[in-house]
């Protein structure tokens, strides 16, 4: 039987109606349903801990949410905004799974999907009629004394800015090797295309088609009147480099992926940035909705 994993977005009221209902609906339609145990406890109210038991017993497997893709689904259904999609997009980005993402948020620029199109969209999906929206994403190495300590896959952006104090960071930027930059600024965002409509947007970045082999890197609020946004080949490798401030206290820069996972930084410490291996794979009923989210929750080009 194929299983559809299903991972949902906490505190949202109306999926204690709307859960029961798609367990229904992926039974009859012959698909064994997998949950993540956020929406386990949507399934049985306040006692999620206990419930989760009975749930298993009831022929409904529950796994921790990194846990799913050992589940082998054959479609992710996320139920909840960007940020649930952004986190289900990096643990599912080492499969070929796609991603139906049905949107409960305030934005949901990704999440193009609604809820009142959730089951239409279910049945398309069924019968071979969506499209697959297929996202790069970014991959990043954290250096330290010349040791790779950590990696990372984005599907948004990889951000370096200030830490808890309001002091402004020294930052290098260099591309293949060759100095791009050298600037003060309260930071600098590397986003693929899937996030110039993100942070690197709220930063004056420019948009980039979904399919634009490229990235961008953004300055937040540098000191120079002259620095503005870059778009790089994505097939470049990006370097930001930590200069200071000096003489500071340590980890006063903060590491942060898809405004999810954090790393305190030190001076020195280097970000190797280039396009990933993987990508996120997204359901779509119709065609491309890029330029129709633009126009409905951005508002571009409205008078």
């Amino acid at each position: 039987m194929n299983r559809i994993a299903i991972v949902s977005k906490p505190l949202k009221e109306e999926l204690a109606r709307l859960l029961p209902e798609l367990v229904v609906w992926l039974r009859e339609h012959n698909f064994e349903p997998v949950l993540d145990r956020e929406s386990a406890s949507y399934l049985v109210g306040a006692e999620a801990s206990q419930g989760i038991s009975r749930i298993e017993k009831s022929g409904i497997a529950v796994l921790d949410r990194p846990d799913l893709p050992q589940a082998r689904p054959s479609l992710v259904v996320v139920l909840g905004g960007d940020g649930t999609l952004l986190a289900v997009g990096r643990i599912f980005a080492r499969t070929d799974t796609p991603i139906l993402s049905v949107n409960l948020g305030s934005l949901g620029f990704l999440t193009e999907v609604r809820l009142s199109s959730l089951y239409p969209t279910l049945e398309g999906w069924c019968d071979n009629c969506c499209t697959i929206d297929e996202r790069t994403m970014l991959h990043a190495e954290l250096w330290r004394d010349e040791q790779c300590i950590t990696s990372f896959e984005a599907v948004n952006d990889v951000v370096l800015s200030k830490g808890a104090i309001a002091r402004m960071g020294d930052f290098a930027v260099e591309l293949d090797g060759m100095l791009a930059a050298r600037f003060r600024a309260d930071g600098v965002i590397v986003a693929t295309p899937t996030g110039s409509t993100a942070y690197t947007l709220a930063a004056n970045g420019p948009i980039l088609v979904p399919g634009v082999d490229a990235h961008v890197i953004t300055p937040i609020c540098p000191h120079l009147l002259t620095l503005r946004p870059m778009v790089v080949p994505s097939t470049a490798t990006l370097t930001l480099r930590i200069e200071g401030p000096k003489g500071g206290l340590p980890n006063q820069t903060v590491l942060t992926v898809d405004g999810q996972q954090a790393v305190d930084l030190r001076v020195g410490d280097e970000l190797r940035c280039h396009r990933s291996e993987f990508t996120v794979k997204l359901v779509r009923l119709g065609g491309n909705g890029f330029f129709e989210a633009l126009r409905s929750k951005l508002k571009w080009g409205e008078r």
